[in-house]
């Protein structure tokens, strides 16, 4: 749904202006969900300093599925929290391994920006095919080495977004803008994707269909509508999941009119104006983007996220909106018919699809809710 001042519902008159509710909208911003964005970089113990940015990373719903461990004086351990599972739209846990693979990757900048090389040694007890599980994802070291340089896409972490807004339908993506993302990947990902006026309504059709799959599916939209997190105080309690904050929502919220429940209700005004915001943003793509990989093993999974990550940042340096649209590669069995069509597309000789992604111009948006640091460490 899309954030503006000014809202009339059918039959339910002015919900919120933009002149009186300035003062409202003024106290409503989560801001201390928002802090952790300010404190990345600010702690002493190099560890803490490049994981204080590795929290930022994208990652599913913003389930933040991390949870580190630290041993001694320079290791860190990296496990899958399992309570941040999407049992119906990631049954494989193959998105949130992604996200793991964003982590590390982010995790791994910040240590070569403050001067330290950071290895990492993934699942040392072993991987699971059908899903993670409380073993370790990576073993990660913390080495000074005076030799180490930043990334180029370093100076773009704390603008990186992903933007849910609909993008400039006036405004092409030239090929130019797309070429840097198509180079960015270093952990053997293949990047793809297309700006050509003639293609991109076919990927507009198919993602808008996939959305169209997974919210009248009622259990995949239901995982997506638990997660709904409605207002300051709801995102203040839980700085996870999807946010719907602003005068905008809270309006809504007072009035009765935006609730899970009526998310939910086919019925409702909500539930239709949700639909028509996604189906908004699936039509204004100006380009796509995707990732394939050869297989499809966790380690695969895990590079994956890497090149997700630096695809966003070089997203970022070039001024572009990306938002992932991937609902026709989750693995449940509605959507079979749609992950067909997209790998006999992309890779009809093998390998996975990831990722997929629209790309254009859009408005700025504000960072997502982040759970702090301390509330991702763990002790032995």
């Amino acid at each position: 749904m899309n954030r503006r001042s000014f809202l009339r519902i059918a039959g339910g008159g002015v919900v919120l202006a933009a002149g009186a509710g300035a003062l409202f909208a003024a106290t409503r911003t989560p801001t201390a969900a928002m802090a952790p964005w300010g404190a990345a970089g600010s702690y002493a113990d190099p560890r803490l300093n490049a994981l204080s940015w590795a929290i930022l990373s994208p990652n599913p719903h913003n389930r933040q599925p991390w949870i580190v461990e630290l041993r001694g004086e320079d290791t860190a351990i990296l496990r899958f929290d399992t309570d941040r599972q999407l049992p119906e739209t990631d049954p494989f846990d193959r998105q949130l391994t992604i996200g793991l693979g964003c982590f590390l990757e982010l995790a791994e900048m910040a240590a070569n920006a403050s001067g330290h090389r950071m290895h990492r040694t993934l699942f040392p007890e072993g991987e699971s095919a059908d899903g993670l599980d409380t073993r370790p994802v990576a073993i990660l070291r913390f080495i000074p080495d005076a030799s180490v340089a930043a990334d180029p896409l370093w100076t773009y972490v704390p603008d990186r977004r992903s933007n849910k807004e609909p993008y400039d339908i006036a405004r092409a993506v030239p090929q130019s803008a797309l070429e840097p993302l198509l180079a960015s990947a270093r952990h053997g990902g293949m990047i793809g994707g297309t700006v050509d006026a003639e293609e991109v309504p076919y990927w507009r059709a198919l993602t808008e269909e996939a959305l169209r799959i997974e919210i009248e599916t009622p259990r995949t939209f239901q995982e997506s509508v638990d997660l709904f997190r409605i207002g300051k105080r709801e995102v203040l309690a839980n700085p996870d999941g999807i946010d719907f904050t602003g005068p905008l929502f809270e309006g809504l919220a007072l009035a009765g009119l935006f609730t899970r429940e009526s998310a939910g209700d086919t019925s409702s005004v909500a539930y239709r104006q949700g639909l028509d915001a996604v189906n908004a943003n699936a039509r204004s793509a100006m380009g796509l983007v995707w990732l394939i990989t050869d297989g499809n093993s966790r380690v695969n999974q895990i590079g994956a996220g890497g090149d997700w990550l630096r695809i966003n940042l070089a997203a970022t340096a070039g001024g572009l909106g990306i938002q992932p649209m991937s609902q026709a590669l989750q693995e449940y069995p509605e959507m079979h018919a749609l992950y067909a069509e997209v790998h006999d597309r992309l890779a009809p000789d093998g390998g996975t699809v990831q990722m997929l992604a629209r790309i254009g111009y859009g408005q700025t948006v504000p960072a997502s809710p982040r759970w702090p640091l301390e509330a991702k460490l763990v002790t032995a």
